[in-house]
């Protein structure tokens, strides 16, 4: 039988190549002075022509089976749409609150919040470092007082909530569920994501407070008190989305994304937890980028890669904890401030391979975020592309419709192959932690950058509107959103009263116990709550576990 299936194999690779020289003969022939671009073309990493020669041997399988390349669900999107969740947050609580309930009219399935820079590095408004950032580039939020506007009117245990904030992750875990109780919810109803994953930031985004180790202590804290307390929600979203946008490749961000995701795994694991209880809430977040088949291959591959290395690595036996469940978003490095309606194009093709991946919920970038934040109407825009691709073309009808591809099965296994190489020169490291402290991600995706930047620059990676189909005179500006100078003196004016109308020696008291659980290695989460519930800041209770935990100093790799 291995003899045959190899006289198979060698036949195809022949035919296959006989099919390649003809049909380059007929091109040339019609048109000669193409033979350059020919000529010295590797044929890797996108051959000219798939065949069986390249995925003889490999395992299709069936949606819903392990390793679950063709989905988790058997039903695919017949039995559920994807969660329409549109990422969203500007100015202030109450701006933010109205788009929210704007978008949730015509028809979005799940929020996501986008929070400004202070929010995300631990600073209140009042900041001299917030100084030009208030609101700017998400919404402003400093205390559950702002919280409470936030969601004013939105019931928690009904709607999911996304949120992406990572360095300070448990705080605004804590006034969410604070707002649920405020809110009556039922804690056993309420889901939603916290993204929480700090390794992606020293690896690309940057934003962080503490060392390493102290920051995956307080992540693994929200792990152990989400499965106790709130058995629905998904405690991280390990995000690829950021080291994509950073300049990594499509391999470097599925291998990077997943292997950090096996970290806390093993650092949950470390702190006694069972993987078949806690893994299953773990999900992932990736970026959907231009080319449309490398990304189909990708998603199908992270499932597979997941799926292995839980059962393989960590002995799972719970069919959930190998399932990846992930929210994809179209690739915003790749908008143009160039003709910047071709955007709505981008956007479109790039969300179609997400949900040809099979993504469980998905963002689509607005037309105009490279010159700044939405306007509704992008906004809306970018909502209806996602539902013309639900309800028009088709393409939910079926499950993994391109399985069984030539070229998707091969660039499914490639992708598989190379991010478990990734994983062992990780491990050679001795885990994530210890790779990304000797910089090792980092300097892959710097290069990864350099190389892209260069491609562009000689025009070998084409832009369009950008090096090729260039307009000597743009079309008329697009209307922007402006974000009002006067939402730092409002979100001023809310925090000044918080700090004058709270008891603030339940305030100190909350960031005394905040500081001892800290020094004494207990899970954090419960002080987080009850300062968070005294309406302590976010910097407050931030510069609480700085002074215990230090501040985070990059070194020179």
């Amino acid at each position: 039988m291995a003899t045959e299936i190899k006289e198979a194999k060698t036949a195809a690779e022949a035919e296959k190549q006989r099919w390649v020289e003809e049909t380059l003969a007929k091109v040339l022939e019609r048109t000669p002075e193409r033979k350059d671009s020919f000529e010295g073309v590797s044929l890797e990493p996108v051959e000219r022509l798939y065949t069986a020669a390249e995925s003889d041997g490999i395992d299709v399988g069936f949606p819903g089976e392990y390793p679950y390349k063709r989905g988790i669900h058997p039903t695919g999107y017949r039995g559920k749409l994807w969660t329409m969740r549109q990422f969203a947050g500007f100015s202030s609580p109450e701006n933010t609150n109205a788009r929210f309930k704007y978008l949730m009219e015509h028809g979005q399935t799940g929020l996501s919040v986008a929070y400004d820079l202070p929010a995300l590095m631990g600073l209140d408004a009042d900041s001299p470092l917030s100084e030009g950032e208030v609101g700017k580039c998400g919404v402003a939020v400093s205390s559950l007082a702002d919280f409470e506007v936030l969601f004013d009117g939105i019931p928690l245990d009904e709607v999911t909530v996304s949120q992406t904030i990572n360095a300070p992750a448990p705080i605004f875990l804590a006034m969410y569920l604070v707002v649920a109780e405020k809110q009556k919810a039922d804690f056993t109803k309420i889901s939603g994501t916290l993204q929480n994953d700090i390794l992606k930031e020293y690896i690309a985004q940057k934003e962080w407070i503490y060392p390493i180790k102290p920051a995956m202590k307080l992540v693994i804290d929200t792990f152990e008190y989400t499965t106790k307390h709130v058995p629905k929600y998904n405690p991280i979203s390990v995000s690829g989305y950021h080291i994509r946008e950073a300049g990594a490749t499509a391999l470097q961000e599925l291998a990077f994304t997943l292997r950090d995701g096996v970290e806390y795994v093993q650092y949950g694991v470390d702190r006694g937890m069972d993987v078949d209880e806690f893994v299953p809430r773990i999900s992932f977040f990736f970026n959907a980028h231009n080319d449309f088949f490398e990304e189909i291959a990708k998603y199908r591959a992270a499932r597979v890669v997941w799926a292995r290395t839980m059962k393989e690595r960590f002995g799972a036996r719970n069919p959930r904890t190998m399932q990846m469940r992930f929210h994809t978003q179209t690739a915003g490095v790749s908008l143009t401030v160039q003709q910047p309606l071709n955007n709505i194009a981008r956007v479109a093709i790039q969300a179609l391979a997400g949900v040809l991946g099979g993504t469980q919920s998905l963002h689509t970038d607005s037309y105009d975020e490279a010159l700044a934040l939405p306007t509704d109407e992008a906004a809306l825009i970018a909502l209806r592309t996602q539902q013309i691709i639900a309800e028009e073309t088709g393409v939910v009808n079926t499950v993994d419709p391109l399985a069984g591809s030539y070229y998707v099965e091969s660039l499914t296994e490639k992708m598989i192959e190379g991010c478990f190489d990734y994983f062992d020169k990780i491990d050679g490291f001795g885990g994530m932690v210890e790779a990304v402290e000797a910089g090792f991600p980092q300097r892959e995706i710097q290069e990864s950058a350099y190389q892209y930047q260069k491609a562009v620059e000689r025009n070998e990676q084409v832009i369009v509107g950008v090096n090729k189909y260039v307009m000597d005179e743009e079309p008329s500006k697009v209307n922007i959103l402006q974000i009002d100078e006067a939402v730092r003196d409002h979100q001023l004016e809310r925090l000044a009263h918080v700090k004058a109308t709270r008891d603030n020696g339940a305030v100190a008291a909350s960031l005394d116990k905040l500081k001892l659980a800290a020094r004494d290695n207990e899970n954090t989460m419960p002080a987080i709550i009850e300062a968070v519930a005294a309406y302590a800041t976010v910097e407050e209770i931030c510069v609480a576990l700085r002074d215990v935990y230090g501040i985070y100093e990059e070194p020179a790799f």
